[in-house]
């Protein structure tokens, strides 16, 4: 028997796995950042993880960031999927048609003021009761934010369920729009990177769902006069990040690995903790920025407790019909956030 064709073979075969391995040692990642270009997610957390990515990949793993967002902040997870880019940020309000657990973080007057926190329960919860959510793409941190607050651009601050019922409010899409709607204030919803042309132009008199790190990044300071402060959060928000499943299939199971004990920590954990920083740092500048600060009227802050449960309820329905323990997932997130906040 001649051995040509067995070491023709062997040569393809070695051939091949080389190729292999110099496109897994030479993986590079388009990660884009829908924020705007100075943000801190666009300048800080996503280019700190991809230096940490080079880092435990020992160079086998590269990425950098657009300039400009390649698609508008619903869009993200599709970009993904479709392979516009390679990893995204994606604000879990707007893919609620995909997920459901995603949104467990974000159920009204679920949360705390402190977004490491809520952020580390939120993780947990969804390790122990939907690990496997996000089935089109490779889920690598989650995290939840400072909470959104009620502001008045107006000298007239917002304190009572009478003040609120009387004003045109710019709303973070989902439930807080709703609620604002159902306590009869008349609601223009955007994403929140619109929400400066929606406030600014003058189109309302207040905003609900921004937070300190947001009113900066939007440039709304100068439209806002006062904001009304609630015994606890309103409403929180969170983001997945996420990197397709076919770039992530060129990286090495051991480069893989490294990569995912680290991202938690290096996009979740200090988003939130920046997030909390830069919103402290707004907020400690109120008074020279001429922004007023009021406790709001029980009542009016019963009547949105009223008005959230329905949502909640409706949530729970749905994702209990997902094969999610809904119930007992919100219970142990705010438990667990509770208990991470004292």
């Amino acid at each position: 028997m001649s051995l040509k064709p067995f070491v023709a073979g062997m040569g393809a075969a070695i051939a091949i796995a080389c190729t292999a391995s110099a496109a897994s040692a030479n993986t590079r990642i388009i990660v884009n950042c829908f924020w705007p270009p100075q943000h801190f997610v666009c300048t800080q957390v996503l280019p700190g993880w991809l230096d940490e990515v080079e880092r435990v990949t020992e160079g086998r793993v590269r990425g950098n960031i657009p300039p400009k967002s390649v698609a508008p902040p619903p869009e993200q997870l599709a970009s993904v999927e479709k392979g516009i880019v390679d990893a995204a940020v994606q604000f879990n309000g707007l893919i609620g048609n995909r997920v459901n657990g995603a949104l467990t973080a974000m159920q009204p007057f679920s949360g705390s003021f402190n977004g490491p926190a809520m952020t580390q329960a939120a993780w947990e919860t969804r390790e122990k009761f939907y690990p496997d959510e996000f089935d089109t793409v490779e889920l690598l941190a989650q995290w939840v934010i400072t909470p959104g607050r009620l502001f008045s651009n107006t000298d007239t601050p917002i304190l009572t369920v009478e003040d609120f019922a009387s004003r045109k409010m710019w709303a973070l899409p989902g439930p807080l729009a709703n609620i604002a709607k159902e306590l009869g204030a008349a609601v223009v919803a955007t994403p929140a990177v619109q929400s400066n042309e929606v406030i600014a132009n003058g189109v309302v008199d207040s905003h609900l769902g921004l937070g300190g790190d947001a009113i900066q990044s939007f440039q709304v300071i100068p439209y806002t006069k006062s904001m009304t402060r609630f015994s606890r959060p309103v409403y929180t928000t969170s983001f997945s990040f996420v990197i397709n499943k076919d770039k992530w299939a060129e990286i090495s199971a051991e480069d893989q690995a490294a990569i995912r004990a680290m991202s938690q920590e290096w996009v979740g954990m200090k988003a939130s903790a920046t997030w909390d920083s830069v919103s402290a740092g707004v907020y400690a500048k109120f008074d020279e920025l001429g922004i007023t600060v009021h406790d709001a009227d029980p009542a009016l802050e019963a009547r949105l407790v009223e008005a959230a449960g329905p949502i909640t309820a409706a949530w729970v329905e749905k994702a209990s019909a997902a094969g999610i323990e809904a119930e007992a997932a919100l219970a142990f997130y705010r438990e667990r956030a509770a208990e991470l906040s004292r």
